[in-house]
């Protein structure tokens, strides 16, 4: 029997969790891993020394992390269920709910997968002069040495894209191309380049070589934020609304956010503009300069970034107290793609306004806000849902779970056995092939000189 699963390894943590708790009636549930551990007890020494033995299982087992479940009666007989990790749950274990539930294995949300509309009127701005560009920079960087136009052409060959003019004017005057570490140029020479080229052009720069497209691959988010989002492109938007594109081609940033040159823009966009995207957000862009010309010659610190102003899309819909909405018939639209049902004080929903909208592909509803769970099927695009242990539940023994998803979530609150969350879980995991969360069950009783003092 591996130590993970030897009754032996478990009884300091269970002895000292029925000392702390004498006279607790529901389960004792935790997680450890190897460096740490989240337990109804405090910090202090004598936990470290009770963690320890589960620990070095976990190393033993080649395994990172547990949850646990603990049932100790007041003779001391305890059952112990042990849960292990899934490569099909997302993000390891969490307490109470595990992790999202990746159904096939490699996909991902649609805003993931959308690439950008074509613009074909779309033309560089008006302010854009790659001729103007370079000689101010020459002018600012004398002694800057420029990349040639066959490392250029080299840099277009690798990204895939032609570069815009002005970029390609931009490196036929500073390089900006530091000496790597292993003493290969004038290293000393090559970084004073580099900051000078900062200080003239107003932001950090990236060299030639480390020029890339901010594709959505570049922009990872776990399945259950990325499915709520939606690519949203307003008539008059100057940047398309998506995760990424291989028409933004990084070039800088200010520390934390980066700044590339949009080949890709949108309707009211210019070819090449500069935008930024915040690194605080996982979709979308904003304008900063119609140019780089006009960035430049202006300074990107006197330029900042077009916040879009905020407005509620249709496709996307957020139901309940303190939301957007205050029932699904306000939500009905064709564009609809999202649903998110949250706590409401009114009668649980009926998802009769909704039902056979085509676009509808993520719905997420808190335990018991459904008045009947089956109307899902009513929902045939899901690729993501989110429900309570009790109506998967009801999907499962009617066979109703839509097998279209690719990834899911069991949205426990808290007051739900963790072993029944988990026999959902499984139960999901099962109807597409995908590796279970391995669970036992180990036994024993606690001596009776362990009990606490009465």
């Amino acid at each position: 029997m591996p130590a993970l699963h030897d009754f032996a390894t478990w009884e300091p943590l269970l002895t000292l969790l029925r000392a702390v708790h004498p006279d607790r009636t529901r389960p004792v549930v935790g997680s450890i891993s190897r460096t740490g551990w989240s337990l109804p007890l405090s910090r202090q020494r004598p936990v470290g020394e009770a963690m320890a033995p589960v620990q070095r299982a976990l190393v033993e087992a080649g395994s990172h992390e547990a949850l646990f479940v603990a049932d100790v009666s007041p003779g001391g007989q305890a059952v112990l269920h042990v849960f292990g990790t899934s490569p099909a749950v997302e993000y390891g274990l969490r307490n109470p709910s595990p992790g999202t539930l990746v159904l096939v294995e490699d996909a991902v949300p649609e805003p993931w997968r959308r690439l950008p509309d074509p613009m074909p009127g779309a033309v560089p701005a008006p302010s854009a002069d790659p001729a103007l560009l370079e000689r101010t920079l020459r002018e600012r960087l004398p002694d800057a040495v420029g990349a040639t136009d066959e490392e250029i052409a080299a840099t277009e060959e690798r990204l895939g894209v032609a570069l815009p003019e002005e970029l390609k004017a931009f490196y036929r005057a500073t390089r900006v191309r530091p000496a790597g570490p292993d003493g290969s140029g004038d290293w000393e020479a090559d970084f004073a380049e580099l900051r000078a080229a900062e200080s003239a052009v107003g932001c950090e720069l990236s060299s030639l070589e480390d020029l890339f497209a901010l594709d959505a691959d570049r922009r990872p988010c776990p399945w259950q934020f990325a499915a709520t989002e939606a690519v949203v492109t307003p008539p008059d938007s100057a940047v398309q609304g998506l995760v990424g594109s291989p028409g933004w081609i990084v070039f800088g940033s200010n520390g934390g956010d980066m700044f590339a040159v949009d080949l890709t823009p949108g309707p009211r966009g210019h070819l090449g503009q500069v935008i930024l995207i915040d690194h605080e957000q996982s979709i979308g862009a904003e304008p900063y300069g119609e140019s780089l010309t006009e960035l430049i010659l202006n300074g990107f610190e006197s330029s900042g970034p077009t916040r879009r102003r905020e407005r509620r899309s249709p496709a996307i819909a957020r139901v309940g107290d303190h939301h957007d909405l205050a029932d699904l018939e306000s939500a009905a639209h064709p564009d609809l793609e999202v649903v998110r049902i949250f706590h409401h004080s009114g009668a649980p929903l009926s998802l009769a306004p909704i039902v056979g909208l085509p676009r509808v592909r993520t719905f997420t509803a808190l335990p018991g806000t459904l008045a009947d769970p089956l109307e899902i099927t009513g929902l045939p695009g899901l690729e993501f849902l989110s429900l309570g242990p009790d109506e998967w539940r009801v999907l499962l023994d009617n066979g109703a779970v839509p097998r279209g998803l690719s990834a899911a979530d069991v949205e426990a609150r808290g007051n739900e056995h963790p072993v029944a969350v988990v026999s959902v879980v499984n139960d999901l995991l099962a109807l597409w092939d995908r590796p279970p969360i391995p669970h036992t069950i180990v036994e024993g009783n606690l001596a009776p000189s362990d009990l606490p003092d009465s």
